[in-house]
């Protein structure tokens, strides 16, 4: 059966009103800025605090778009009588974006997360030779870095804050627990000292007599001990010697003269 002469014309012309009667969903760019995902590869940035120089990102870079000097400083020992150590110096991280294909490799093998994505894409230059994006340039793209999203409710926790979660805790238990400086806890002392017992409001009483008559100054010995806690036994007492009588002496009379018999 051979077409209806404009026949495609007339699709054409359905598909266009039909577009005609929706609403538009057209961004008038630069007035309105678009809603980018946050994974969106738009510049990379440098944190330059991380980088160790291992030049592993531009040996993985296809297109050799990133250029890296360095040198070597001699860190001196830490303790005396150690070895001296040297450490590489960033002097220069450049990045050309005219080559970069944003393939994201040089962010992947970065060991030390020193290379992240940013979202931002207005930086096109009018001189191509602009687009090589030396270190300082490249740290103010990462200040505009957005934060990484957040782990699902039943993802495995990270092992960085597993370890330092289970660090703390093992801390926490080995360390003493605070004293109160108030005191609320600690029992109230007496500033009179050590209770001996209730009072007996006859007073004192005198210790037992001996024969000769004489009384012994100390009394019984107290229940309570030297610690001044109720209830421990007394140690005996050492027995004390008995005072000796003198000898009887007749009563004091006249004195006689000398050579007259009584």
């Amino acid at each position: 059966m051979a077409p209806i002469p404009g026949s495609g014309l007339a699709k054409g012309l359905a598909v266009t009103l039909r577009t005609m009667t929706k609403k538009t969903v057209t961004e008038q760019y630069p007035d309105t800025q678009p809603d980018l995902p946050p994974r969106t590869r738009g510049v990379i940035g440098l944190f330059e605090e991380n980088c160790t120089v291992c030049m592993l990102c531009a040996r993985e870079c296809p297109d050799w778009c990133i250029y890296i000097d360095s040198h070597k400083e001699t860190v001196p020992a830490a303790t005396p009588g150690g070895r001296e150590r040297s450490r590489n110096v960033l002097d220069r991280f450049a990045i050309d974006f005219s080559l970069c294909m944003y393939c994201g490799i040089c962010i992947e093998v970065c060991p030390f997360d020193a290379l992240f994505w940013s979202p931002e894409f207005e930086y096109a230059e009018t001189d191509i030779r602009d687009l090589t994006h030396e270190r300082d340039k490249l740290r103010e793209w990462m200040w505009t870095v957005p934060a990484p999203p957040a782990l699902d409710p039943g993802a495995e926790e990270p092992k960085e804050i597993a370890a330092a979660r289970k660090t703390a805790e093992k801390l926490a238990t080995t360390q003493p627990e605070p004293a109160d400086p108030t005191g609320s806890n600690a029992e109230p002392k007496d500033s009179a000292g050590p209770k001996s017992g209730p009072m007996d409001p006859a007073g004192p009483k005198p210790g037992p007599t001996d024969p000769a008559g004489s009384t012994d100054p100390a009394g019984p010995t107290d229940p309570v001990g030297p610690t001044g806690q109720a209830g421990s036994k007394p140690e005996p007492a050492e027995p004390r010697p008995r005072p000796t009588e003198p000898p009887t002496q007749p009563p004091a009379g006249p004195t006689a003269p000398e050579g007259d018999a009584p």
